[in-house]
């Protein structure tokens, strides 16, 4: 299937969509028989930061379907040292082929496919499929979002601070410490370990907020494009807007969450 010249941005939309079907059932098949098996593991920056075989399986049949379908465009990738990128001009991919590595090899849960299509910087097209679980979320810029092919409601812009369970790494705390009267105050902390899963909690109300001190592009590419169609609010810890070819702090939160943590504890 050879790239049509001069689409629009929905017709290329409409095609991955097609492509992402064909993809996600292959990539689902392979991680479901590596259960099975003894895994080829590597540390990266800590014992903790692991790649396996199927990480890079998975970024490697990506990159093959996409070649086939949208031969111009270009992967911004974690596990392929070519999948690196300066800039976001034309039409660009930004994967995680496994978020959450460290539970899918000790829990083979909570862990995610993350995939998301930016076209000159502008967020178009995001999935983050929970393979576990066989969830598919699917945002698409002014569209909204779904949930296996059911259209999610948009968030509440009533819930606080207050109302809400919490979701943040002991990073982000240690970075403003007045984080420690939010969680009091809040229902409780949770964490997860797989920030797309984390985004998702909070833009399916589930959480009120989700906070991380230092997320790479591909964790939360995805994710951003689901979150903010559904009314939620994403930025750094700081307020200012993300920058999709760094690494840095994230926030994704409820609008009312969003308002109480910046006013009150995302202080130094």
């Amino acid at each position: 299937m050879k790239e049509r010249d001069h689409v629009n941005k929905q017709e290329i939309v409409e095609e991955a969509k097609e492509m992402m079907k064909v993809f996600l059932m292959e990539a689902k098949q392979y991680i479901e028989a590596s259960f099975e098996k003894e895994l080829w593991i590597e540390t990266k920056s800590s014992r903790n930061d692991l790649v396996t075989e199927v990480d890079q399986y998975i970024e490697a049949l990506f990159t093959r379907y996409l070649k086939q379908y949208f031969p111009s465009h270009r992967i911004f990738g974690e596990e392929n040292a070519e999948h690196k990128v300066e800039s976001l001009e034309g039409a660009v991919w930004i994967i995680d082929p496994i978020d959450g590595t460290l539970n899918f090899v000790e829990q083979k849960r909570d862990f995610a496919i993350s995939i998301a299509l930016y076209m000159d910087g502008i967020g178009e097209y995001g999935i983050v499929y929970d393979v576990e679980k066989d969830d598919l979320y699917v945002g698409e810029k002014g569209k909204g979002a779904t949930l296996n092919g059911r259209e999610i409601r948009k968030v509440s812009d009533r819930r606080g601070v207050a109302d809400s369970l919490l979701i943040a790494n002991l990073s982000a705390v240690n970075l403003y410490p007045k984080l420690k009267e939010a969680i009091r105050v809040s229902r409780g902390l949770r964490l997860y370990g797989a920030a797309s899963l984390e985004f998702m909690a909070v833009a399916t109300e589930r959480a009120g907020a989700y906070l991380a001190a230092n997320l790479a592009p591909w964790d939360v590419a995805a994710s951003k494009i689901i979150a903010e169609e559904l009314g939620c609010i994403v930025s750094r810890l700081s307020g200012e807007e993300i920058d999709m070819l760094e690494k840095g702090t994230s926030v994704v939160a409820l609008p009312k969450v969003y308002q109480e943590l910046q006013n009150l504890y995302l202080k130094k």
